[in-house]
């Protein structure tokens, strides 16, 4: 039998395309130790430091506000591992508040920041056909059933004065300046994301942005891959939320950012 156009985009999609993005997406979401990132806010902060002075919550604040196993039904919620040092994340600058929620970091550099993934539970289907018996289609069917499984990684982060105000600033210019795609890099891999689209954000907290990123892939007959973004500020707190759905984009069909994942973590930055 020969082998299905579905695990050839697979496969592409796991090993090689999407590198910087899904990646990260696919590591073990098993454990509740959360990552987290420090940095000192952006120096144009401190002209309007008079003006705002919000204080930063500590990552251990934020640790306690994150989502944890529990509190979104229907999701398994845990650890992401293999985010990438920011440093090490390769684009136009101006196209970097994009990819750092992508890769599990904050927008722009925050005071202190933590993340986790959450992963929608697989409901019980019927007895599947043994893979000798079935047709390329049917193979193609079964595989994309068993990825359609929403992962999304949340990135809460905080910042001092209006640096949370900055950053949803950031994300929403560079969903404008780099709307016609661009070239990035992690760990010597590259991939190229051929535009990105302002998407309507989820309609919570004080103001928000979401977009969806369409990556190119290889050997696909010429199907892109799309991911999407949630960037949502509760005062001077930002929480990203990056979604992938494996077999969705096999299938070539829409999905989003869960708004169950999205309710859940709004409710405890209340």
């Amino acid at each position: 039998m020969k082998r299905s156009s579905g695990i050839r985009l697979c496969v592409t999609v796991a090993v090689g395309a999407l590198s910087l993005a899904l990646i990260t997406g696919c590591s073990d979401g098993g454990s509740d130790k959360a990552e987290s990132n420090t940095g000192s806010s952006t120096g144009d902060s401190a002209r309007d430091s008079s003006k705002n002075t919000a204080k930063a919550l500590s990552v251990a604040e934020l640790k306690k506000r994150i989502i944890t196993q529990g509190d979104v039904t229907g999701y398994k919620v845990g650890a992401v591992s293999g985010s990438p040092a920011r440093a090490g994340i390769k684009a136009e600058e101006k196209c970097k508040p994009l990819l750092y929620p992508m890769s599990g970091l904050a927008p722009t550099v925050a005071s202190a920041e933590t993340n986790r993934m959450a992963t929608a539970e697989k409901k019980p289907s019927a007895a599947a056909t043994a893979l000798e018996d079935m047709s390329d289609a049917e193979m193609d069917d079964a595989l994309t059933a068993s990825m359609s499984i929403d992962v999304t990684i949340v990135t809460l982060s905080s910042y001092d004065g209006d640096g949370a105000q900055k950053a949803v600033k950031a994300v929403s210019d560079a969903v404008a300046d780099c709307a016609s795609g661009f070239t990035a890099g992690s760990g010597g891999d590259e991939q190229k994301f051929s535009k990105v689209v302002a998407e309507k954000g989820p309609g919570t907290g004080d103001e928000s942005v979401a977009f969806a990123a369409n990556g190119e892939m290889d050997d696909t007959d010429g199907k892109s891959a799309v991911v999407h973004v949630d960037v949502v500020r509760h005062g001077n707190n930002v929480a990203s939320y990056y979604t992938m759905n494996l077999g969705r984009m096999i299938a070539d069909k829409a999905y989003t950012v869960p708004a169950a994942v999205v309710t859940a973590q709004s409710a405890k930055l209340k």
